[in-house]
C-alpha cells in the first residue's frame, strides 16, 4: 500500500511504517549520542506509545540498557488501513531493542482497566521480579470506571470562559475562539481521567487534575514504603493530545519561534534526556510545589515576556514572520512517520507490522 497523509480535524489518520521507524531511531541515535546515566534498570511505562512517554522509554532503554515494560492502547493494521503510529512507534522500538539485546515487552490494551493492570503486574513478576521505576505518562480523552460507567474529560476553562487568539493552521490566518467554562461535574470527569487517581492504582479539567496529580504525587510517597513519586513538568510541544487544545497550536508556533531563534528549543526526546541524564543525575531541584521543572528554559523571564510581546502584536499580516507555522507541520507530519527526507513516500510498503511481543 502507498501510504500518504490523511488529515482530518487536528489528527492524522494514517501512519507511515517506515517513517515511524525513522522517527523512533533518530531519537534512539539522539540518546546512544550522550553520556549514559542510571536511575533504574527496570522501568514501567505506562503511556508508552507516543510523545513523551515513547521518549521516556528509549531514554530508559538506551540511555542505561534499562529493561522496559510497555502500556499502550494502539490498533494494528486492518485492509486497507494503516495502523496507529503508536503501533509502529513499538514495532520499531523493540525491533531496535533487540538489536541492542535489550528486554522490551509490551501490553496493548486499556490501561485503566484491571484487566490489564494484573496482566502487566503477572509480566512484570514473571520476567523481572520487579520494577525500579514507574512512568506515567497518560493522556486520554475518556475512561471507564471499575463500575464500568464512562468519565471525559474536557478542555474548557475554570471559573470564567476565556476568549483569545487562536491560530487556523490549514489556511495560516488567525481567529477568535472562546473557550466556554467547565461544569462542576465535567471538571470532576476530567480529574477522574486525566488526575492521579488512576497513577496510584498502579502503585498501590486540565489544571484542576493537575493539582490532583500533585497531591497524588505526596499521598504515593507517604503511603507506598520505599517509593518517591515526582511530577515533572515539560514544554509545551506538538502532540497528539496538545494538538487538540484550542489556542494551544498559536502558543506553540509562537514560543517555537523564540525558543529556536535563542538556540534553547527542545523536542520530546531532548526534554527526557535532560530529566533522567541531567535532572536525576544531579541533585534534584523542585519549584514551590515540589514538581521538577524541565519547562525551564520555555519559561525564563525573557522568553515568556517575548511570547507576550508577540501575541500582543501579532495579526494575519505577520503571522509567518512571529509563528513558526513551518516547524508545527513538521513536527506533526513526523509524529505519523511523514516528511522524513530520507522515507520513499511512493515507495507500496507492508502496513501489516508485528510487534515482537504481541501475538
Amino acid at each position: 500500500m502507498i501510504v500518504k497523509p490523511r488529515i482530518r480535524g487536528d489528527i492524522c489518520t494514517t501512519a507511515h511504517p517506515k517513517g515511524c521507524f525513522e522517527n523512533v531511531k533518530r531519537q534512539v541515535d539522539y540518546v546512544k549520542s550522550r553520556p549514559r546515566f542510571n536511575v533504574g534498570k527496570k522501568v514501567l511505562v505506562i503511556g508508552c506509545s507516543t510523545g513523551y512517554g515513547l521518549a521516556s522509554r528509549i531514554c530508559c532503554a538506551f540511555g542505561q540498557n534499562a529493561s522496559t515494560v510497555g502500556v499502550m492502547f494502539e490498533r494494528r493494521a486492518r485492509p486497507k488501513k494503516t495502523a496507529t503510529a503508536g503501533w509502529y512507534n513499538t514495532a520499531a522500538f523493540e525491533t531496535i531493542a533487540k538489536k541492542h539485546g535489550l528486554y522490551a515487552k509490551t501490553i496493548n490494551g486499556d490501561a485503566f482497566s484491571t484487566e490489564v493492570k494484573n496482566k502487566t503486574i503477572d509480566l512484570i513478576k514473571s520476567d523481572l521480579g520487579k520494577v525500579d521505576m514507574i512512568i506515567y505518562s497518560l493522556a486520554a480523552p475518556r475512561r471507564v470506571m471499575p463500575d464500568q460507567t464512562q468519565v471525559s474529560s474536557v478542555l474548557k476553562t475554570i471559573g470564567k470562559q476565556h476568549t483569545g487568539k487562536t491560530l487556523n493552521l490549514r489556511d495560516r490566518t488567525l481567529a477568535e475562539v472562546t473557550i466556554p467554562c467547565a461544569t462542576q461535574q465535567e471538571i470532576d470527569e476530567t480529574v477522574k481521567v486525566m488526575g492521579g487517581g488512576d497513577w496510584k492504582d498502579w502503585d498501590g479539567t486540565i489544571g484542576a487534575a493537575k493539582d490532583h496529580l500533585l497531591k497524588t504525587a505526596n499521598e504515593i510517597t507517604n503511603e507506598v514504603g520505599g517509593v518517591k513519586a515526582y511530577i515533572s513538568v515539560n514544554k509545551a510541544l506538538v502532540t497528539q493530545s496538545s494538538a487538540a487544545i484550542p489556542i494551544v497550536p498559536l502558543y506553540i508556533t509562537v514560543l517555537y519561534k523564540i525558543m529556536k531563534d535563542r538556540g534553547v528549543h527542545e523536542n520530546c526526546i531532548e526534554q527526557m534526556y535532560r530529566l533522567f541524564g541531567e535532572k536525576f543525575g544531579q541533585k534534584l531541584s523542585f519549584d514551590e510545589k515540589g514538581r521538577i521543572r524541565i519547562d525551564d528554559y520555555e519559561m525564563k523571564i525573557d522568553i515568556q515576556q517575548k511570547v507576550l510581546d508577540s501575541f500582543s502584536r501579532i495579526n494575519n499580516d505577520n503571522v509567518e514572520e512571529l509563528a513558526d507555522i513551518d516547524g508545527y507541520w513538521q513536527d506533526f507530519y513526523e509524529m505519523f512517520g511523514f516528511g522524513f527526507s530520507n522515507v520513499d513516500y511512493d515507495e507500496d510498503v507492508d502496513i501489516d507490522v508485528d510487534i515482537l511481543s504481541i501475538d
